[in-house]
C-alpha cells in the first residue's frame, strides 16, 4: 500500500476537536496525538492526550474508531480514567513539532523548514505521520477557524523520511533520538544548518554529530569563527580540547587563535605533543600570510626513493584524501626539488626513481607571502595544493585551494544557497 496515496488528515483539524464515544456523545477533547519518532519510518501514533472533565487523560491508539477532521471517535463501552503522564520516548505532535523547525536532509543543500501543517494517514489500521507541510498557505490553514479550513486547498508535503525534526526540548525523547539522518550529511552541509539555526536547535546538532567524534571535529572545522566559539564558550577545557585533537593542525591553529589567551594556554596543554609542537608554530606566524593559511600535513621524500615508497606513504598517510593529491620530493640539502601527482605515481612503475617522474622546481611561496600571492600562484599555474618553503628552500606546509577560496568569497557567502528557515 502507497502511504501518500491515502487520505490524509491535517494535525491541526484534529487538535482541540471532540472526543466521541461510540454513541457519537460528547466526552470532552483532543489535546494532543502522541507518537514514538525513535522507531523510524513513519513514526506510529500511540494514544491521544485528552481533556475528559477536567483532567488530562491518555487514551491509547487502539480505542480510537475513527479519526476526521473535526471529531475523534472512541471504540468501546469503557474508557480508562488514567491520568496522562509522558513516557520515555513520547513526543506530542502539537506541542513539540507543530510549528517548529525539522531539517530536510534530502534538499539540495539541505535546509530548515518550519512544520505549519503535519499530515496523518491510517496505514494498515494504525494513524502515522507522513509529512509536513511547510507552506505558507498551511501557516495560514492553520490558523483559520475550524469551518473555514477547508477553503484552502491541500498540496504537496515533504515526506517525513526526508525530515529530522528537533527534539532537544522534548525531555521524553532527547536521549533516544539519534539523527542518525544528519549523520549522513557532508560536514560543511551540516556547518551550514548549524548556523542557520537557533542556538539552542545547533547545539542539538552539535551534540547529534558529536556521537561521530570525527564527525564532530570535520563538522568544527566548517564552522565559521563566531559559531565556533559560540559552542566551545559553554563546553568545559577537556571537551574543547578533545574537539580539536580531532581537527586539521591548520583549523585547530585559526580556532584557538580566538580563544582568550588564558584559556589558550590551558587547551594546547591538553593536547598531543605532537599537535600542540604543530599549533604552536603555526601560531608563530602571520594567519594572513601562506605561513598562517598553511597546513604542515603533507608528504616529503627523498628524490631518490622510488615510486613503490611514495606510493605506500599514501595509502598509510592521515592526510584527507581530497587534499592528498601531490607528494613533494626533497633534494641532498632537504630543499624542496619536484613534485609528483598522486596519479602520476600511479601510473609509473613503481621501481622507478621519483626524480625521473617528478616535476622538476615546482612553483611554491615563502612563508610570508600575502594572500594575493598566493591566490595569484594557484590560479597561474593551476594548483589546488601549493608549497611554503622556508628562508633554506625547505618545505615546511602546504596550501589548499578551500582555504584561498575561504578567504577570498565575500562575507556571508553560504546564505546565498537559501539554508535559513522559511
Amino acid at each position: 500500500m502507497d502511504a501518500l496515496s491515502q487520505p490524509v488528515v491535517h494535525l491541526s483539524t484534529v487538535l482541540r476537536s471532540p472526543l466521541l464515544d461510540r454513541a457519537g456523545e460528547r466526552l470532552g477533547r483532543v489535546e494532543d496525538l502522541i507518537v514514538r519518532l525513535a522507531d523510524g519510518g513513519y513514526p506510529p501514533v500511540t494514544g491521544l492526550k485528552a481533556r475528559i472533565g477536567g483532567r488530562e487523560l491518555f487514551v491509547p491508539a487502539d480505542r480510537v474508531a475513527e479519526l476526521e477532521p473535526g471529531a475523534v471517535r472512541l471504540a468501546g463501552e469503557k474508557l480508562s480514567l488514567r491520568r496522562f503522564e509522558r513516557r520515555v520516548g513520547e513526543v506530542l505532535l502539537g506541542q513539540d513539532v507543530l510549528g517548529r523547525t525539522l531539517v530536510d536532509v534530502e534538499a539540495d543543500p539541505p535546509v530548515l523548514v518550519t512544520a505549519h501543517e503535519i499530515e496523518l494517514v491510517c496505514i494498515d489500521g494504525w494513524w502515522r505521520v507522513v509529512g509536513v507541510d511547510h507552506t505558507a498557505r498551511a501557516r495560514l490553514r492553520r490558523r483559520l477557524p475550524g469551518p473555514l479550513k477547508g477553503l484552502l486547498a491541500d498540496q504537496a508535503f515533504l515526506d517525513w523520511t526526508a525530515l529530522e525534526p528537533f527534539v532537544g526540548h522534548v525531555p521524553s525523547a532527547r536521549l533516544r533520538f539519534s539523527h542518525r539522518k544528519l549523520a549522513n550529511l557532508h560536514p560543511a552541509e551540516i556547518a551550514d544548518l548549524v548556523e542557520a539555526a537557533s542556538h539552542e536547535e545547533g547545539e542539538e546538532i552539535i551534540k547529534a554529530v558529536g556521537q561521530d567524534r570525527e564527525l564532530e571535529a570535520d563538522v568544527f572545522e566548517e564552522l565559521d569563527e563566531h559559531h565556533q566559539l559560540e559552542f566551545i564558550r559553554e563546553r568545559p577545557d577537556e571537551q574543547v580540547a578533545a574537539v580539536i585533537a580531532r581537527m586539521a593542525a591548520d583549523d585547530a591553529a585559526d580556532l584557538i587563535v580566538e580563544i582568550d589567551q588564558d584559556r589558550r594556554a590551558r587547551i594546547l596543554a591538553l593536547l598531543p605533543p605532537t599537535q600542540q609542537h604543530q599549533i604552536e608554530k603555526l601560531l608563530g606566524y602571520n594567519p594572513s600570510t601562506a605561513g598562517g593559511l598553511m597546513s604542515p600535513d603533507c608528504i616529503v621524500l627523498a628524490e631518490a626513493q622510488p615510486v613503490s615508497a611514495a606510493l605506500e606513504r599514501v595509502r598509510s598517510s592521515e592526510i584527507a584524501p581530497t587534499t592528498l593529491t601531490t607528494v613533494y620530493l626533497r633534494d641532498d640539502a632537504g630543499s624542496l626539488s619536484g613534485s609528483a601527482a598522486v596519479v602520476t605515481l600511479l601510473r609509473s612503475d613503481p621501481h622507478t626513481p621519483l626524480s625521473e617522474i617528478a616535476e622538476q622546481e615546482p612553483e611554491s611561496v615563502r612563508t610570508d607571502a600575502d594572500l594575493p600571492e598566493v591566490a595569484r600562484t594557484m590560479t597561474d599555474y593551476n594548483l589546488v595544493m601549493l608549497p611554503v618553503v622556508d628562508e633554506d628552500e625547505r618545505i615546511v606546509g602546504v596550501v589548499t585551494v578551500d582555504d584561498v577560496l575561504e578567504l577570498t568569497l565575500p562575507a556571508g557567502w553560504r546564505r546565498r544557497f537559501g539554508l535559513a528557515r522559511d
